[in-house]
């Protein structure tokens, strides 16, 4: 595991990287970025192939409110912040909540990213979120996992502020964060991942999830990470050790580590890029046997970050909605 080092008159100070501190007025500055994930450099990527796709960047609808850079909890010393966007209309019950978490590799990427298909969420009737968390470079496994719990419990302690129904909390996270989305509802009675100290008097289980191109399974055939023969693998960065030293932290990530009867429905959008969805149809024939409701749909021929961009940002908002309708029983 890294250290953080810093010299105080002249005494070395060796901080662990997973030190969760106390909310304090001094804030320890977010710790410079990997900005070699933006969707500006995915969409440059993606062009080579795919010279015709642009930008997905429809209007902001009128029917819907935003608060921006709100703390949901502190660690490694600084606040962690999202955004939420939801309708203006009030409605009984409240609206499904649902937390979306971008992609990088757990080590690049930001919030913002998917700060448009929020907007189209809320315009839909839910309360969408878009999450910081914290990244590779700052703190490794499972540090990231941790933060996004205390974000869902933050979602149940703030319901009635934000009119959602604390019943029906969804995640949906693209590439790393589908990963991330996937394990934080498979693990809904693991509480070895509700280590910080927020809102502990609420739950962190979600009820559906939306895996967007996240992979399943660390160890296993469709797998392309932890090949570190040519350069460090994204996730080699995050767990902080091979996974040949230790592939029990690489399976306890692993979403497929955990299907149950009790998992949550699940939606797979995926690329044409199969090593993104490592073990989905091993999960796939699992939730059957428990009969959990899951859906799958494949965009032919899309680039890994297809719902960044256009043709395919609008089914994918498209088959979210109406996953997260039936699944939460709305017409």
């Amino acid at each position: 595991m890294g250290i953080f080092c810093c010299v105080r008159g002249g005494w070395l100070v060796a901080l662990g990287l997973l030190l969760v501190s106390l909310p304090s007025l001094a804030q320890t500055p977010t710790p410079a970025r990997d900005t070699s994930f933006t969707v500006y450099s995915a969409l440059a990527k993606a062009r080579k192939t795919n010279p015709a796709i642009t930008l997905a960047r429809p209007a902001v609808p009128a029917t819907i409110r935003s608060r921006m850079n709100v703390p949901y909890c502190t660690a490694s010393g600084r606040a962690l912040q999202f955004d939420v966007f939801y309708p203006k209309a009030r409605r009984r019950g409240g609206y499904p909540a649902v937390l979306l978490i971008h992609g990088g590799g757990w080590r690049s990427g930001d919030r913002s990213q998917h700060v448009p298909m929020a907007q189209q969420l809320a315009a839909r009737g839910f309360v969408a979120v878009t999450a910081e968390y914290r990244l590779s470079t700052e703190a490794p496994y499972p540090a990231a996992v941790l933060d996004l719990k205390a974000a869902v419990r933050w979602l149940r302690a703030h319901a009635r502020e934000y009119h959602l129904n604390p019943e029906q909390i969804a995640t949906w996270g693209f590439s790393a964060g589908g990963q991330l989305a996937a394990l934080l509802g498979t693990t809904n009675e693991e509480t070895r991942f509700d280590s910080l100290a927020y809102n502990t008097g609420y739950s962190s289980q979600v009820q559906a999830i939306v895996d967007v191109d996240g992979i399943l399974a660390f160890i296993h055939p469709e797998s392309g990470e932890g090949d570190d023969r040519k350069s460090t693998s994204a996730a080699t960065y995050w767990f902080g050790s091979p996974k040949t030293e230790r592939p029990d932290l690489w399976r306890q990530a692993s979403a497929l580590t955990y299907v149950g009867p009790r998992t949550p429905p699940i939606l797979f959008l995926n690329s044409s890029v199969d090593r993104m969805h490592a073990g989905r149809d091993d999960m796939m024939r699992q939730l059957s046997q428990f009969n959990i409701y899951h859906e799958v749909h494949t965009f032919p021929d899309a680039p890994h970050p297809f719902p960044l961009f256009n043709p395919w940002f609008q089914p994918t908002l498209d088959y979210t909605v109406a996953f997260l309708n039936k699944v939460f029983g709305r017409k």
